[in-house]
């Protein structure tokens, strides 16, 4: 499965990344930049372009992402706990870290303080996508690992979203989310096999948890939970390339455009954007590092086979590329537009330097395994 998984997120890499300067192109050029905003603010059926998009398609990323998560831990790469320790442990560590270096930049703004967990996060599609083109100077087992722990990274993510994320709540459409679930377990209980009932109530679902004041994704992530593993790895399959090459991209093209019209190598130093781009560079490299310096210490698992510490450091640097669901924690985190842009200068910044010097280092690593004769 992670061959698979790994060719897909490393291909969409590409292209997110072309999308990404698409849309930076769309947001700062003279002719195009009113039309790119006034699309995402048109309304259609009571939300905007934008909400569809992030509250809609994003609810398909998250089920995919939670169908993934739910086949490594049943029968995959993390089926057993041992498997699970390092990445794990890996996993915590680039969150709580990240999370600690943006609350200390914006120390004193309740308002900015909200933003703690942009930085938390790691993109699969682009770390993958730079391992990807380091090809055979990395070993297999190191993919596997990165995959690992932006898989737990993923799962962590869908939790903050879930606790901290939320507005307020709806308790009636709760209550009918509630009574969604329980009807999804029933199918599950009586072996219902069929996608489609899954999926009708899945739909039902989603529109109840959008109306409860918790987010609409977190639908998807129920979905991927409930429903069994067989019909569970069709519908994964044929979502796959859909969210890799479609969806994805698009959620970068409504959320990356970002005017850099006024900003100046100054406007990087601002609380937010600072904290999000040093959280991303610096708190993940010293939050992954660290964790698995403290499991191996404690014998909670072992390095990858023929890695070595350098190998390790440049994965942590990778992990800073946070994008995706940066971006999307962003744009949940702020409603004022000026904290947005803010904050997607940040992850765009963060998510550079970190993918470059991630790069340089693996690159540095797998030389110096090639000259040893490993």
């Amino acid at each position: 499965m992670f061959e698979r998984f790994f060719r897909s997120e490393a291909a969409s890499g590409v292209l997110l990344l072309g999308t990404t300067l698409v849309a930076l192109a769309m947001a700062n050029a003279d002719i195009s930049a009113p039309l790119y905003f006034r699309t995402l603010e048109i309304h259609l059926g009571g939300l905007s372009v934008l909400h569809w998009i992030n509250d809609g398609l994003m609810a398909l990323f998250f089920l995919l992402v939670g169908l993934e998560i739910k086949q490594e831990l049943v029968g995959g790469a993390l089926s057993t706990w041992s498997s699970r320790a390092l990445p794990g442990f890996a996993a915590l560590g680039g969150m709580i870290a990240p999370a600690l270096i943006y609350a200390a930049c914006n120390r004193g703004n309740p308002a900015a303080q909200h933003g703690w967990a942009i930085p938390t996060a790691t993109d699969i599609a682009f770390s993958l996508g730079v391992l990807a083109m380091l090809g055979s100077r990395v070993p297999a087992s190191l993919k596997i690992f990165l995959a690992a722990l932006a898989i737990i990274d993923d799962l962590l993510a869908v939790v903050i979203i879930a606790l901290f994320y939320g507005s307020g709540l709806n308790w009636l459409f709760l209550g009918l989310a509630a009574v969604t679930i329980l009807l999804l377990v029933a199918l599950n209980a009586l072996k219902v096999t069929r996608l489609s009932p899954y999926l009708f109530l899945g739909a039902l679902l989603w529109f109840f948890v959008l109306r409860s004041g918790l987010h609409a994704t977190l639908a998807g992530v129920a979905l991927a939970i409930v429903i069994p593993r067989g019909p569970g790895q069709k519908l994964e399959h044929g979502l796959a390339n859909w969210v890799a090459f479609a969806i994805v991209p698009i959620f970068a093209l409504a959320n990356a455009g970002v005017s850099l019209a006024g900003m100046r190598l100054a406007s990087l130093a601002e609380p937010i954007t600072l904290g999000v781009a040093a959280g991303l560079f610096l708190g993940k490299q010293l939050g992954v590092s660290g964790a698995v310096w403290l499991a191996l210490r404690l014998r909670l698992g072992r390095l990858p086979d023929d890695t070595n510490w350098l190998h390790i450091y440049g994965t942590s640097m990778l992990c800073g590329i946070g994008f995706t669901i940066s971006l999307f924690i962003g744009a949940l985190a702020f409603a004022a537009a000026d904290m947005q842009a803010e904050a997607k200068l940040g992850v765009l910044a963060g998510s550079l330097v970190s993918g470059l010097m991630g790069w340089l280092v693996l690159g540095l690593a797998g030389r110096a395994a090639l000259s040893s004769g490993k």
